[in-house]
């Protein structure tokens, strides 16, 4: 059985018996605390990733003698396994990052995340103050805060302007126009589309798209007044399949990382993407900056609205069972201050989660500004499907099953009928 599916209960009795043993302070020293994050701070290129480590290695020089902070790091496909296996052994990070959705229910569910809301709206009103209105929306479980956000990002196509300016193509507006194309692009020689279905919430995210963009209503689907099995998610699933023959030959296997690269190495046209991607195109390939567009996912011909945006937050989660509570909050305005936010912005490219901010976008990376004017038509946002869905098993179902129609391996309705199963034997009564 997945550690996933089993981790509420083992937390809840790691808890009740006590495991959770706290990192002494040593009084010789200053209080150490540790955070846990999904990418490795010294090899990295990502330059979001490289603004963390100026916070860490900022927040052990302002605090030297007082705080020090210590980085638990490993790679974003391993990241939620290590981090609960820490978590059920008694060991869990005093902070560490996680996902909105039910990524974070998780955490929340099961005690392990520490309540914000005091800390917030009374200790420290002015911070909270300080954060874009509505931020804490999808970090909010019954009035409770558990949460603080460093980031906020959106899902858009990046397209290399010398590729499609070779292929005689212009920037596509529907989903007809983006088949068309791809399929001119790839008679010019090109590969049109680098995708990972290796790294299946990448291969989910186009169909999460192509899902909304069909009328896939999500909460008529967790209330049961629709089903998967309807004919827009059945249309959806074949626009997938579609769409995939464009993929670069290597997509069943290539990671996240892997699939990014091919784009911006120029083996590929289009990746679709989240705007966090900006700070890993730039970080690797800064020359590839100046042809690198923007474009949002294009729309479906009479069907749903095509400026709808999948949205999403990093966010900063403290343990219920830290005895070092000033040092974790201390880090975490850190990561929320003018210095952290005006780097997120300027060099990562990533939209700043605090209000009255001057962005200098001749400093900043193009493409963020590219993705702030598609952000201010946006009619409507959503989230990743995998943390939208019921239970991260629910959107687990959801992304293989995506996984299994790109490789053949289910239709389109027997994919879908997959993902009704479940729900109808774990979500609906």
């Amino acid at each position: 059985m997945k550690l996933k599916k089993l981790i509420s209960v083992t937390l809840t009795a790691a808890m009740a018996t006590g495991l959770f043993a706290a990192v002494p302070v040593q009084a010789d020293g200053p209080e150490e605390i540790t955070w846990m994050f999904w990418d490795d701070l010294e090899a990295t290129e990502d330059l979001v990733s490289k603004g963390y480590k100026e916070v860490l290695d900022r927040y052990n020089e302002t605090y030297d003698g007082q705080y020090h902070v210590t980085a638990i790091t490993t790679n974003l496909e391993e990241y939620d396994g290590k981090l609960n296996a820490l978590v059920a052994a008694g060991q869990t990070p005093d902070m560490f990052i996680c996902n909105p959705g039910p990524n974070m229910d998780v955490y929340v569910n099961a005690g392990v995340a520490a309540d914000l809301t005091d800390i917030l709206t009374n200790q420290e009103a002015d911070w909270y103050s300080s954060f874009t209105d509505g931020i804490f929306e999808r970090m909010t479980y019954d009035g409770k805060i558990m949460a603080v956000p460093t980031n906020f990002a959106a899902a858009l196509c990046f397209y290399n302007t010398e590729i499609f300016d070779a292929a005689g193509v212009e920037v596509p507006t529907t989903y007809t126009e983006l088949l068309d194309a791809c399929q001119k692009i790839k008679d010019a020689g090109y590969t049109p589309i680098s995708c990972s279905a290796g790294t299946a919430w990448c291969l989910s995210m186009v169909a999460s798209y192509l899902c909304d963009r069909q009328g896939v209503d999500l909460a008529a689907i967790a209330d049961h007044t629709a089903n998967w099995t309807d004919d827009n998610c059945i249309e959806a699933g074949k626009k997938l399949k579609e769409l995939s023959q464009y993929f670069q030959e290597t997509a069943a296997g290539d990671s996240n990382d892997q699939a990014t690269a091919n784009f911006y190495n120029g083996e590929a046209a289009i990746l679709i993407q989240g705007s966090w991607a900006i700070a890993q195109i730039n970080g690797n390939n800064p020359d590839f900056e100046s042809k690198c567009g923007v474009f949002q996912f294009p729309g479906i011909e009479g069907a749903n609205d095509p400026n709808r945006m999948i949205v999403k937050t990093d966010n900063l989660l403290m343990s219920a069972t830290t005895e070092h509570q000033d040092a974790v909050i201390a880090l975490m305005k850190m990561f929320t201050d003018e210095t952290a936010q005006k780097y997120t912005a300027e060099i990562g490219g990533k939209i700043p989660i605090v209000k009255d901010l001057e962005i200098d976008y001749d400093k900043a990376p193009a493409q963020l500004k590219y993705v702030q004017d598609i952000l201010a038509n946006a009619t409507g946002t959503f989230g990743f499907y995998n943390e939208s869905l019921a239970s991260v098993e629910a959107g687990d179902c959801f992304d293989n099953a995506m996984v299994d129609i790109f490789l053949d391996n289910q239709t389109p309705e027997e994919a879908f009928q997959t993902v009704q199963t479940f729900y109808e034997e774990n979500v609906w009564e």
